[in-house]
């Protein structure tokens, strides 16, 4: 082998190397800058755009795909602790020419956070409407998406705001009273009843506490290594304090049954979707939004837990699309008719 040759395989060498030491060196050192990374990539790969809109003082943080079209645009609202990214495994089967938005739920991750702020369900749900408003989403009825303490704000604004959307969907909303307690609210007795109400088993603070989180979320078990897990709990650990305080306010009495206490104000169109094995919100919520919402359309997932929106992202987002080309034929045949 000449000297060239071998100068161009230590080139190539030395060129290869650096990139899979800076992985190897984050991965070990900063798994929270890479879980931010992996976010950002699939963001561009998925063509999400961010974008931030004001109304008066107040700073909302979304990402966005797509323009107003004949077809609604969909809103989604995440669930409590998560960020507008917790979507992109539904974004990644629905077709590129729906215009998605996807919002950082008050107070989370690019929105306004203020101690001064109302972050009741109601409150929540007055937040969305500023939100839609400034980027003048109503201008045509839209769906809206909500999972989890997204869901319970999703069907207040649906009774709230009537006149702006056209369809819902809810995930495993909160909000409900169940006649049976999940593992989720059984801890939670535990440990009001041993005053350690300060360990909520969805604020972690340990890669330990937040591998059980997990596990209480998720029917399928997911394999995730230490050092993922430790930049899961470094990222979440500088706002849980706000969580604290977030989760306080929607487990009171103001918050704690407000879907329930609104759901038969809903007249759009619902389509409720639950995992069957949920350990955090009881699957017999979906009979009870049955009973009292007259156009309710109810799919329960087998082998699927809280995390519905992760653990089975292909067939939600075919469930939303079937839902909206039902009643896209359903209106064509009243307006033939």
């Amino acid at each position: 082998m000449d000297l060239d040759m071998l100068n161009m395989f230590v080139i190539a060498g030395g060129t290869l190397a650096i990139p899979i030491l800076a992985f190897v060196a984050s991965f070990l050192l900063w798994p929270s800058a890479l879980i931010r990374i992996y976010y950002w990539y699939w963001r561009r790969a998925l063509g999400m755009q961010v974008r931030y809109a004001t109304y008066d003082d107040y700073q909302f943080c979304y990402s966005y795909r797509g323009r107003p079209g004949y077809r609604p645009s969909i809103l989604m609202l995440h669930g409590f602790s998560a960020h507008k990214d917790m979507w992109l495994s539904i974004v990644k089967f629905l077709p590129k020419n729906l215009h998605l938005v996807c919002v950082d739920m008050p107070g989370h991750e690019g929105t306004t956070r203020s101690d001064l702020d109302d972050y009741s369900i109601s409150g929540q749900a007055k937040r969305i409407h500023q939100f839609v408003e400034c980027i003048k989403l109503n201008r045509k009825p839209f769906h809206l998406v909500g999972t989890s303490m997204g869901g319970n704000v999703a069907g207040v604004y649906a009774a709230q705001y009537p006149e702006d959307i056209c369809s819902l969907t809810l995930i495993c909303p909160a909000g409900l009273p169940s006649t049976t307690d999940s593992k989720f609210i059984k801890q939670l007795r535990e440990l009001q009843e041993s005053k350690r109400i300060d360990r909520i088993p969805l604020i972690p603070s340990t890669p330990e506490e937040m591998a059980d989180m997990l596990k209480l979320c998720s029917y399928v078990r997911f394999k995730v290594p230490q050092q993922i897990l430790q930049g899961l709990v470094d990222v979440r650990i500088p706002h849980n304090e706000f969580y604290r305080k977030l989760f306080l306010e929607i487990v009171d009495e103001k918050s704690r049954h407000s879907l329930h206490e609104n759901m038969s104000k809903i007249k759009a169109p619902t389509q409720v979707i639950w995992g069957k094995q949920d350990q955090v919100l009881d699957v017999s919520g979906a009979s009870v939004l049955a009973g009292a919402i007259p156009d309710c359309h109810v799919y329960i997932l087998e082998n699927c837990g809280h995390s519905v929106v992760v653990e089975r992202p292909r067939k939600t987002a075919n469930l939303i699309l079937e839902f909206l080309a039902l009643l896209h034929s359903i209106d064509n045949n009243k307006k033939q008719a």
